[in-house]
């Protein structure tokens, strides 16, 4: 996106990839249909060490602006929830828009090669490994674009950091984000054999709130709510389930005490039978009127407040997305440029930005690409 913008700005560019062809992580998005935005993105929605660092690029270029370029590629696209916008076909259409993007910008892509060494002096000077021979590039500027530490198979590595603390950046420490989240022995023991069960809760921790599914997995749980939630978790925080959203705790029994069904047969029109028959409870296979009211409600409340303390996560190899990144206090929020070293440009995951589930770290993408060669633009034309 950086690379096609710049070119169209008049800019010569050259692509180091090291993977064999583009968009890896774009091809298995949206499960293969690429959630490439979504129309509720707002600088709120995004993590970071300073919150207001994504305001900038991202009202500058927002979901329509992308939209607009997926409509003028005839890429035919749909809306589901929350504000996700998916392809109708595959995920390839936006790898292919990209690159044709490049290609009318006759921008270089140097696929599988590896940079060697980088160095600046009046310019920035990277040694490349590429098709067995050795190549030295120079230029005025610099973009580092290589993502984060997530879904190694895929080709992530440590590099952008690795720059950014070659020229004196600091880095949050990285972590994995939206995430599937694991949990202890006893946990599992419990609940371990609901492994493929889905349902729809409200997760929580602290101020933050979402409402989506959660799944349970032989490990833990994962599901877009507990993904979402992973993303605010540190060491030893826990977070809380309301496994009954929006019912509260008096309408499940308001036809006591004249309910005789086991509350078990009532809740099941709440939840499903598998998650029941793993909640212990005794009350669950008397009727209704057989148990106080306050136990009832007291059964129902914990139901709607489940608290849990996850031991770790599934880590890097399913994460989403890579949170913390290059420290945002030495990076410009309008050109994503370094306050260090000029012409060095940040942008994507590499930096401490990360987005909700569901398109918001694709527009991230695209909104800090379009600042850093605007900007890179610019420069060259003053």
């Amino acid at each position: 996106m950086c690379a096609a913008r710049a070119a169209a700005g008049g800019c010569r560019v050259v692509v180091i990839e090291h993977n064999d062809r583009p968009g890896k992580k774009i091809r298995i998005s949206g499960g293969g249909r690429c959630n490439f935005t979504n129309r509720e993105v707002r600088h709120t929605s995004f993590l970071s060490d300073n919150p207001d660092f994504a305001r900038s690029a991202l009202s500058r270029y927002g979901p329509q602006d992308f939209i607009d370029m997926v409509d003028a590629y005839g890429i035919a696209w749909h809306e589901k929830t929350l504000g996700q916008l998916f392809c109708d076909g595959s995920a390839q259409q936006i790898i292919d828009m990209l690159t044709s993007e490049c290609r009318r910008g006759n921008v270089e892509v140097l696929y599988q090669s590896r940079m060697v060494s980088l160095v600046r002096g009046e310019e920035f000077t990277v040694d490349v490994e590429h098709d067995g021979h050795r190549r030295s590039l120079c230029s005025t500027a610099l973009v580092v674009a290589t993502g984060g530490l997530s879904i190694p198979s895929l080709g992530a590595t440590d590099l952008g950091y690795r720059i950014a603390r070659q020229f004196g950046h600091p880095i949050v420490d990285p972590l994995p984000a939206l995430v599937p989240l694991t949990f202890s022995p006893r946990f599992l023991r419990h609940f371990g054999g609901l492994s493929g069960l889905s349902c729809e809760a409200d997760v929580s921790s602290g101020s933050v709130r979402f409402r989506e599914n959660i799944l349970f997995t032989h490990r833990g749980m994962s599901g877009p709510a507990i993904l979402q939630i992973s993303s605010y978790l540190r060491a030893s925080s826990g977070f809380s389930i309301d496994l009954l959203p929006g019912l509260p705790t008096d309408a499940v029994i308001e036809e006591y005490p004249s309910e005789k069904r086991l509350l078990r047969t009532v809740l099941s029109g709440h939840l499903p039978s598998r998650l029941l028959e793993a909640w212990e409870s005794p009350l669950l296979d008397r009727p209704v009127n057989a148990s106080s009211r306050r136990e009832i409600e007291s059964l129902i409340a914990g139901m709607k407040s489940w608290y849990l303390e996850p031991d770790g996560t599934e880590g890097y190899a399913k994460a989403e997305v890579t949170s913390g990144g290059v420290c945002t206090s030495q990076v410009s929020s309008k050109t994503m440029q370094s306050m260090r070293v000029g012409g060095l440009y940040f942008i994507g995951e590499v930096v401490d930005v990360t987005g909700w589930l569901g398109g918001y770290n694709f527009q991230w993408a695209w909104a800090s690409a379009v600042a850093a060669a605007d900007a890179i633009v610019k420069n060259r034309a003053a």
